[in-house]
């Protein structure tokens, strides 16, 4: 263990990776002393640091242990793995008001920083820096609902990357909302007044992906008695939404690459080249990094969609927002039919929040929707009611006891 006030001096022009979703963050870390005499990266997340170190060679990486798509503890395991001369530490972004950077050493490095358990603090080359910054709580976007704080890190990534035309990847389980925040993205960037058409990479039968996706010439196979534009086309100037890309067919993801590099679209069948000028938002209910692991998923075609990663998180991770979740569905559904407000009693509200809710937002607005119909001219929702609800379909396993 480093001794307090110890200070860890980096050779001159070392260059350190530093990688967090927030750029503020990323910035006041950049900023420190100790980096002075440095050549400073930055990625945006955990694929995002994986493709920086294919590129450029670093001596120093700094996760945020708190990525949005790789765990930060088997990323750096990876790292070490991949790269034995590189020094792997640790930051903290959600210590209060502070950060913190932890060295970790590895066998192949001797020479690099011990592991800190605790945090040196030596005044300006300590490496934990207090700071006054206080952000300002976001707004939900269009079509969401939630204040709490991860949720109003989903908001501000979104805000941050709309009005750029940088590669999105959304990643999160089935029903938190993803097509949500690409549509939100979408709506706020320079192309709103253009399409946003989704592809539902689960829904496709691989021998029609192509042409789905590219469109097709007259004759390219049976029963294709007229041209036609894929959906890359149809998405001409707005935004080509992909969902579930975890089920993309391994033999598409070549020429989905491919496309994302150079924007060119051939339809099946023909050999005329189009360009479009689409920008691709991907989204997935599974961890990519395992499929690319098992030889399921392109490696390459992962860092190239992972250029900006946002974590939707399950519902669980947020329960605060549950009851503002429910009383919305419940508003919505009186408002739909025209009938008078019901509201859910402080006992149904707690039985909301003891819930498991393995199916996310959507899960809960379905139960909303049933209960709703239970309740029948009772204004006042109580727990017996979701009991029935629930149990009617054979989820009230889904209730705490």
């Amino acid at each position: 263990m480093a001794a307090a006030g110890a200070q860890i001096y980096l050779p001159i022009r070392n260059r350190v990776l530093i990688a967090s979703a927030d750029p503020l963050f990323r910035l006041r870390v950049m900023k420190k002393a100790i980096f002075a005499e440095c050549d400073c990266e930055q990625a945006v997340g955990g694929a995002h640091a994986l493709a920086k170190l294919k590129q450029i060679k670093c001596t120093k990486v700094l996760l945020d242990r708190y990525l949005p798509d790789l765990d930060s503890e088997e990323l750096a395991k990876l790292i070490q793995k991949r790269y034995p001369e590189i020094t792997v530490g640790f930051l903290d972004s959600k210590i209060g008001d502070e950060f913190e950077i932890c060295e970790k050493q590895t066998s192949a490095n001797p020479g690099a920083a011990a592991l800190q358990e605790q945090p040196t603090c030596d005044n300006e080359s300590s490496f934990r820096v207090a700071t006054t910054t206080v952000r300002a709580p976001e707004d939900p976007l269009e079509g969401m609902i939630g204040s709490s704080f991860v949720m109003q890190q989903v908001y501000r990534l979104a805000r941050m990357v709309a009005r750029r035309d940088t590669t999105v990847l959304i990643t999160g389980e089935t029903g938190t909302g993803k097509e949500l925040v690409a549509e939100a993205i979408h709506k706020m960037s320079p192309r709103s007044r253009h399409p946003f058409v989704v592809v539902n990479c689960a829904a496709i039968p691989e021998a029609l992906f192509e042409s789905e996706l590219f469109g097709h010439a007259r004759g390219a196979f049976t029963g294709a008695i007229q041209s036609r534009l894929g959906r890359a086309h149809m998405a001409q100037g707005g935004t080509l939404f992909l969902d579930e890309i975890g089920e993309l067919p391994l033999s598409m993801q070549a020429k989905l690459l491919r496309f994302l590099q150079n924007g060119e679209v051939q339809r099946l069948g023909s050999s005329d080249v189009y360009r479009v000028d689409v920008r691709v938002i991907c989204a997935t209910n599974v961890r990519l990094a395992d499929l690319v692991h098992a030889k399921h998923f392109r490696e390459d075609l992962f860092y190239r969609m992972a250029v900006f990663p946002i974590a939707v998180p399950a519902l669980r991770d947020h329960p605060e927002d549950v009851g503002a979740l429910a009383n919305h569905f419940l508003a919505k559904l009186c408002s739909d039919i025209g009938v008078p407000k019901k509201w859910l009693t402080t006992a149904a509200h707690n039985f909301l929040l003891q819930a498991r809710w393995a199916g996310n937002v959507r899960e809960l607005q379905h139960v909303l929707e049933r209960v709703f119909i239970l309740s029948g001219n009772e204004l006042e929702i109580v727990p017996a009611t979701f009991h029935i609800g629930m149990s009617n379909i054979g989820t009230s396993n889904l209730i705490e006891t």
